[in-house]
């Protein structure tokens, strides 16, 4: 491909970029992003879903949600099924509600078809707008306090105890040890900006595994091969169930709406952050292509469905190329390759064991945590509306009772100190009908 041609799809005269550049964000984005194929896999074979060929659907789902947002928008932003969105479809709708993961495949695909249908119509904004700030705030934190209590759960540093609930886990474990060791290493690792910390950290932990004996073995298992093709994905691929949601509304509404609720935010926040890094918002602090980009977002939660995962939302990771001077969408095409050519990595992503993932789902949990500085502390209704939500999401194990009871604490607390004028309508009717819900469960 001539540089005329990159020249006229991507502009990059007009972004003030280079090819070399926008290949060098590329690289850069993918090393920040790629622990997504090992931590994903990990989750979603949680909901029961075969292992199989989890890794290929994976980087497919990144790989096409990358390449729409690079054709729709032009923007150097990489897509991926999202961490917390993996975390609601594996624990809250397959384990928590005892929903098939084919039926959840179903809810995600309309959970896309909705967010669609609000994006064109421009509805989207006037929900957004809507929801108050805190309730936002701590939807987010939440997901990171349930997202970090997934994972040192899975590593065996938080157990059950049948008189507190919970207890600590025993650090005598040479994998539970390594584990903890491994959240500190990766925090050093992205406090001190490595590109690619969360990766290395997977890496390092797994070879050490390597050799460290066990009864059967070593900690972690040899691979069969370094390079090997990608494992077919004919066990998931278009297995949704798109009539489940239909034929049980009354049981999915919440699901779809919490999941959609979720994407927005997350998607929003993403968007903003990291086109403020690229300098792409105008006059207004907006997005110009806003809606296209959601659009794209959409989208890709559709395809995500088909291929079998969970939603696929835009990665605040790619700032990590932003920063390194990626500015078009040649730096997403670049990302997107990169997740095709990974696949032929396979056969070691299949060896690496939980405890080399716990740190990724803590550190991102860690991270997900930073918007609670943009909460008014002073204002106790803002402060305790976020405090429910966040705290009921890793408590009742739930990402969507979190929002159920965020949304029903707010409205109780505006209209018990007489200030209902401040809620609107749509806040309202959330909160009467999740009351409804609980009402008649």
């Amino acid at each position: 491909m001539n540089r005329t041609l990159l020249e006229t799809w991507f502009k990059l005269t007009e972004n003030k970029t280079t090819v070399k550049r926008e290949i060098i964000a590329g690289l850069t984005t993918f090393a920040a992003m790629s622990y997504v194929l090992i931590v994903n896999p990990s989750i979603l074979s949680v909901s029961g879903m075969p292992a199989a060929g989890l890794i290929t659907v994976t980087a497919l789902a990144a790989c096409i949600g990358t390449l729409l947002m690079a054709a729709m928008t032009n923007y150097p932003i990489a897509l991926a099924p999202g961490m917390g969105l993996n975390a609601f479809f594996a624990f809250t709708i397959c384990l928590n509600r005892e929903i098939p993961w084919e039926a959840a495949l179903g809810i995600v695909f309309w959970n896309g078809i909705l967010f669609v249908l609000l994006t064109v119509t421009g509805v989207r904004t006037k929900v957004a707008n809507s929801i108050p700030d805190c309730l936002k705030i701590g939807v987010q934190c939440g997901i990171g306090l349930f997202i970090g209590f997934i994972g040192l759960k899975n590593a065996g540093l938080i157990i059950d105890n049948p008189a507190t609930l919970v207890s600590i886990g025993d650090l005598s474990d040479p994998a539970v040890l390594l584990a903890f060791i491994g959240v500190i290493f990766t925090l050093v690792l992205v406090i001190r900006n490595v590109t690619a910390g969360i990766l290395i950290s997977i890496v390092v932990i797994s070879l050490i595994g390597m050799l460290i004996p066990t009864e059967n073995g070593f900690l972690t298992a040899r691979p069969d091969a370094i390079v090997g093709m990608p494992e077919p994905i004919s066990s998931t691929f278009f297995a949704m169930d798109i009539m489940y949601p239909i034929k049980h509304f009354a049981a999915t509404w919440d699901l779809i709406l919490a999941l959609m609720f979720v994407n927005m935010f997350d998607t929003i926040g993403t968007l903003i952050g990291v086109s403020r890094k690229a300098n792409l918002l105008d006059e207004n602090k907006s997005l110009p292509k806003m809606g296209k980009a959601m659009t794209a977002d959409a989208a890709a939660s559709v395809a995500g469905a088909a291929l079998g995962t969970s939603p696929v939302t835009s990665y605040v990771e790619s700032a990590a190329g932003v920063s390194t001077g990626g500015r078009t969408g040649l730096t997403a095409v670049v990302v997107g390759l990169c997740f095709l050519l990974a696949l032929f990595l396979t056969p070691i992503m299949k060896v690496i064991p939980l405890m080399a993932t716990t740190p990724a789902l803590v550190i991102v949990g860690i991270l997900m945590m930073e918007s609670i500085k943009e909460l008014d502390f002073d204002d106790l209704i803002s402060l305790a509306t976020a405090s429910v939500a966040l705290i009921a999401m890793p408590l009742t194990f739930s990402i969507s009772e979190g929002i159920a009871l965020g949304f029903i604490t707010y409205v109780g607390l505006k209209l018990g100190c007489g200030k209902y004028k401040e809620v609107s309508p749509f806040t309202y009717g959330l909160a009467f009908v999740f009351l409804l819900r609980y009402w008649f469960i």
